[in-house]
């Protein structure tokens, strides 16, 4: 059995040695390349099919946000940029979100939910929006739920304490208006316009804790069109949350990783207009690459405490997988917006 200072010495060896990687590659401002990011895009994707598929073998009425939401996105994004990947996997997964949206239809109507509430409704209703997904009479439903869910609130609510994913007001408020914005109708919107500028108002008010909190707060005020200098100014807090190493932290005295990263990067791109060619992108991309394992995936340590039967989905690290592939998910992404939209794909 190894001693607590010899494992300690080998985390400090790795760390020291991806410090090395890392100030190696800014040390070139070319750098990463064209082909480093596509390497890695590479050796990621078929961990993220394998984890997916697992999931939907071993979890045959549940869907999860971090084996099966993120990874569709990741793989849908990867689809986009011209990589190959499975596309009847996509559609399969695709059809078993919207069966497990529309078994629970009843309940959304009666405003009850599903395990998971607002968090699982609002990254299945993401994960099919990505897809292309029309809107039905199942994703009505869902509206209606996240409509009357917490309606005496200004904001919406996790479920569970599950850091970093599943516990933020952030994330849920996100989610939650997102599903509004995207599939709410017509009958819908008198309900929902006073109800999302109540959530704006909390979204302006409201001070972000975590990484989290500061991702999930400038996605919200882009998507409710905020005013350009508030996006901004959310913009820069998040950046300047950016350690030297180029990525970022789950909390302000933890040390870098994956998830903390690959969601920061990607909000800044999509919810920041930050350029993938800024060097503050660049120094996060040198992160990813550099903190990516041989077998193509991103190790982070689970913070939450466990609660469902543990099952082995395909991707690896053990008890540690779930969070690892949602940082996978998002440090893939990050990776696959740098990179041009290929013209003959098809979403």
């Amino acid at each position: 059995m190894c001693s607590f200072v010899s494992i300690r010495g080998r985390i400090i060896g790795v760390s020291i040695a991806l410090m090395s990687l890392s100030q190696s590659l800014l040390a070139d401002e070319r750098l990463p390349t064209g082909e480093m990011i596509d390497q890695s895009i590479r050796k990621s994707l078929p961990l993220l099919e394998r984890g997916a598929k697992g999931s939907l073998e071993q979890r045959k009425q549940c869907f999860n946000c971090h084996n099966q939401g993120l990874p569709l996105m990741s793989l849908l994004t990867a689809r986009s940029r011209g990589f190959p990947v499975d596309s009847e996997h996509l559609k399969v997964q695709l059809q078993f979100t919207a069966d497990f949206l529309s078994r629970n239809k009843q309940r959304y109507r009666e405003g009850e939910g599903q395990n998971g509430q607002v968090d699982s409704a609002g990254y299945a209703l993401w994960t099919l929006d990505r897809g292309g997904w029309k809107p039905d009479d199942t994703t009505t439903s869902v509206a209606e739920y996240l409509l009357v869910r917490e309606k005496d609130h200004d904001y919406w609510e996790p479920d569970s304490n599950r850091p970093p994913s599943e516990q933020s007001l952030f994330t849920s408020t996100y989610l939650a208006l997102r599903g509004l914005k995207v599939f709410g109708v017509h009958e819908q919107i008198e309900r929902i316009d006073p109800r999302i500028e109540r959530a704006r108002q909390w979204l302006l008010k409201t001070t972000p804790q975590e990484t989290e909190d500061l991702v999930f707060r400038l996605r919200a005020l882009q998507l409710i069109n905020a005013s350009e200098e508030i996006v901004k100014q959310a913009t820069r807090d998040l950046v300047q949350q950016q350690n030297e190493d180029g990525g970022w932290a789950q909390k302000k005295e933890m040390l870098s990783d994956a998830y903390a990263t690959g969601t920061a990067l990607v909000a800044l791109q999509e919810a920041g207009d930050l350029s993938t060619d800024d060097a503050i992108y660049r120094k996060g991309m040198v992160y990813l690459i550099s903190s990516q394992l041989e077998d193509g995936s991103w190790h982070v340590v689970s913070r939450a405490k466990p609660f469902q039967t543990y099952y082995e989905s395909g991707y690896p690290h053990g008890k540690d997988q779930f969070i690892s592939i949602a940082a996978a998910s998002w440090c893939t992404t990050a990776l696959l917006l740098a990179l041009p939209e290929s013209a003959s794909s098809s979403d």
